[in-house]
């Protein structure tokens, strides 16, 4: 099939066509029905013709710190619909929360190469600021903030703040936190940050011995409640960086303290763990939405040959 066929069926001209597939302006209306079309008939542009045409490889390179997370998934699938849509391939790598494989990845990017770098983020070292701005390729962050390049974010600060405000005032009972690493800007800091300052809003406290980071896994986070526990038994309240972390706590209460309604709180609205349990109170972010606006934003940097730094901050919703 080709692309004047495409046109015919959706009633469009060959060149909106051919702007849709390289992610020109096209009407919602006629958008649509290009895009149902394409759906209809598993139309597949070709990718070599197109890179014959525009001089790009139509390869975006996509680094991300592990694949066995909600998250992480719902932002990689955002992305890969973008890239599906513009007709772009996605080489993925995964870290496992190493950031020093970070800038490796990004080394092997470059010289692989790939049209651009999308590159969800965990610790922005001094080493990941200046390789970000000596990039060779366009290159946007999702997850953490930085001056360096183009950043897709969430306000996680906020929400934590919201949070602990929301526990404070309905809630008179001992609080704890397990949070990550506060090298992580995001996940670690702003979260820890926001729940301290939204406690003291409602004139309360997080006691220092209350507080235990863990990695970003379920066992760190049982290891770190049973420490808690043991030593603190009469905590009522243990609010979590991560609704994986949450679910190990859920677990070490349910061993060490199964006759105690501890009331235990998360970030990620993880669907598993809402099946499981029936869902605890968690901040839900649009993963998916950054992953998107991600993708576009990197190809339109692609598209046009100019990096105009942007920022965007997304929201977040209370459950």
């Amino acid at each position: 099939m080709t692309i004047k066929e495409i046109a015919k069926l959706a009633q469009v001209s060959s060149a909106a066509v051919s702007r849709y597939m390289n992610g020109g302006y096209v009407s919602e209306e006629k958008k649509e029905r290009i895009r149902a079309v394409i759906e209809e008939t598993g139309y597949r542009p070709s990718v070599q013709a197109r890179t014959l045409r525009t001089k790009r490889a139509c390869l975006v390179g996509v680094i991300v710190p592990k694949i066995n997370s909600e998250s992480i998934s719902r932002i990689t699938e955002g992305i890969g619909q973008v890239l599906s849509e513009r007709a772009y391939q996605m080489l993925l790598t995964i870290t496992d929360n190493d950031p020093s494989k970070e800038l490796e990845y990004m080394d092997l990017f470059e010289s692989y190469p790939v049209d651009g770098i999308i590159l969800v983020g965990t610790v922005l070292s001094g080493a990941h600021k200046e390789k970000l701005k000596k990039c060779r390729v366009p290159i946007v962050v999702i997850g953490q903030q930085t001056n360096e390049v183009s950043c897709i974010y969430h306000d996680d600060y906020g929400a934590a703040k919201e949070l602990a405000e929301q526990i404070g005032k309905e809630m008179s009972g001992r609080i704890a936190y397990i949070g990550v690493t506060r090298a992580d800007k995001a996940a670690g800091a702003a979260r820890e940050d926001g729940f301290r300052d939204g406690l003291r809003a409602v004139g309360r406290e997080l006691e220092e011995g209350c507080l235990r980071r863990a990695s970003f896994t379920m066992e760190s986070g049982y290891e770190q409640a049973c420490d808690l526990l043991r030593l603190e038994s009469d905590i009522d309240i243990i609010s979590c960086a991560t609704d994986t972390i949450a679910a190990g706590v859920i677990e070490a209460i349910a061993q060490l303290s199964p006759q105690r309604s501890i009331q235990v709180t998360g970030f990620g609205d993880n669907q598993f763990l809402k099946a499981v349990t029936g869902g605890i109170r968690t901040v839900h972010f649009g993963y998916q939405t950054s992953g998107v606006k991600g993708a576009r934003l990197l190809l339109d940097m692609v598209e046009s040959g100019k990096t105009l730094t942007t920022e965007i901050k997304l929201g977040y919703e209370l459950l």
